[in-house]
């Protein structure tokens, strides 16, 4: 009986603690246990009001009647209803004679007062009209612009552009590169293209130090003044190789940059005209394999050694090695990958290459590196499977000068991107993007939203 009687004296002494000690505890409201955030509401509400630009809109409409109220609609259906609001726009000033950074425009609130807590949250926003335009450096050579030449021959076909017309390929590069040359010509035909190499301008440009893409691919468009015995066939060997070395004494002598944009340079010659019944056994009728009657099926080889002879200023002699290379999957290099966001240029950072120049080469025909497009790769022996490079005369103590022709050699597999051929020529001689200044008075204004809460927890 006792031990009955000491239990439930323990238990009114505890439950009479509990119920003391209770009544002195003061619980907060939910409201204080679990606050509105408001300062986070207030920016997440004026990103969802300009996700369209609606408030940017209003922002520069306060006169007029219909595009405020519609923003004070728009304001008090996206918040709560126990939460009060302030919006202000102000104008963001600029001048030495502005006497403040910002002044209130307008504003409007839905309560005389938002209580003695709130917070708040402020938004930029660009007027309508502003232009943001970027003017780029002309390309150029000791302080002279130079001329940017694309092949889109009519009279001629290409081959490894699979997918590609050259004429669509010349579309690109003209978008891409001719912002940043002073003239920039299309060479339409095989007539046009042998003015230029017998040092005539088409439009009074300057001829010395031009930029030249082919866009033919593995083919080069012919002139028909090339066919001959003296300039181009090599009727010895059945070949045109010995055009290919014109194409390279002339881009020596008037300092010009040869680029191919995709394959093994200059593995056949084009032009519809008199190699209209030739084909290159694919089926492409108007190209001519650069050494027809070469044993071991590597026809093509003899057009990119004797290029690369006429631009060293070389003798020049029938060689039918293959010199390329396929490393297969290669990156570009770290200078192409932080000059991408420079020029707003965006290929794939890895490519796969199966037409990789030797690195040899450059001893071979007194050639230097000035731009490598990717990394010089290992896999096979060593190749370069994007790389610009300049032909030195002169040699002072293993200093290089007096550079007088380039090659850029893109040996990438078949289907070309033109990007990685703007990236090369952007890479190698750096144009400066100027920015322009923005064409309107006023342009900015500071949007600030204050949310107080009313109402119990």
């Amino acid at each position: 009986m006792m031990r009955t009687v000491e239990a439930l004296l323990v238990i009114i002494i505890l439950g009479g603690s509990y119920f003391a000690v209770s009544s002195l505890i003061s619980l907060p409201s939910p409201s204080q246990a679990s606050p509105t955030n408001l300062d986070m509401l207030a920016l997440t509400t004026l990103q969802e009001l300009d996700s369209r630009y609606d408030l940017s809109s209003a922002a520069f409409q306060t006169n007029n009647p219909t595009a405020w109220g519609n923003l004070q609609i728009a304001l008090a259906a996206s918040l709560p209803a126990n939460i009060v609001y302030n919006l202000t726009v102000y104008n963001v000033n600029s001048g030495s004679n502005a006497g403040s950074l910002y002044s209130p425009v307008a504003s409007f609130s839905n309560a005389p007062s938002l209580g003695v807590g709130s917070e708040a949250s402020s938004y930029l926003v660009a007027s309508s009209n502003v232009t943001y335009e970027i003017a780029p450096q002309m390309i150029s050579t000791g302080g002279n612009p130079i001329t940017l030449y694309i092949l889109n021959c009519s009279d001629a076909a290409g081959w490894w552009i699979t997918g590609y017309t050259a004429s669509s390929l010349a579309q690109q590069v003209y978008s891409l590169l001719s912002p940043y040359f002073k003239t920039t010509i299309m060479i339409q035909n095989t007539n046009q293209l042998n003015k230029i190499l017998n040092g005539q301008p088409l439009q009074g440009e300057s001829l010395q130090n031009a930029v030249i893409v082919n866009t033919f691919g593995e083919a080069v468009p012919m002139p028909s003044q090339f066919n001959t015995t003296t300039l181009g066939y090599d009727s010895i060997n059945r070949s045109y190789a010995l055009y290919d070395w014109s194409l390279g004494n002339i881009v020596r002598s008037y300092n010009w940059t040869w680029v191919s944009i995709v394959g093994y340079p200059f593995y056949y010659v084009a032009n519809t005209g008199f190699l209209k019944n030739t084909q290159n056994t694919f089926g492409i009728y108007g190209i001519s394999i650069t050494a027809p009657n070469d044993p071991g099926g590597a026809t093509g080889t003899p057009g990119l050694n004797a290029f690369l002879e006429g631009l060293a200023g070389q003798k020049y002699t029938y060689n039918n090695n293959w010199i390329t290379g396929t490393p297969g999957v290669v990156y570009l290099s770290s200078q192409t990958q932080s000059l991408c966001n420079y020029y707003g240029l965006y290929p794939s950072v890895y490519q796969t290459s199966t037409r990789a120049l030797p690195t040899s080469i450059t001893g071979q025909y007194n050639l230097v590196v000035s731009t490598y497009l990717f990394n010089t790769t290992f896999n096979g022996g060593q190749y370069d499977p994007g790389a610009l490079y300049r032909h030195w005369t002169t040699d002072v103590n293993g200093v290089y000068g007096n550079f007088q022709g380039g090659f850029f050699a893109l040996g990438m597999t078949r289907i070309p991107d033109i990007r990685l051929t703007a990236l090369g020529i952007l890479c190698n001689y750096q144009p400066v993007r100027y920015s322009a200044l923005y064409s309107a008075q006023a342009s900015n204004r500071l949007v600030v939203l204050q949310l107080g809460t009313v109402g119990g927890g």
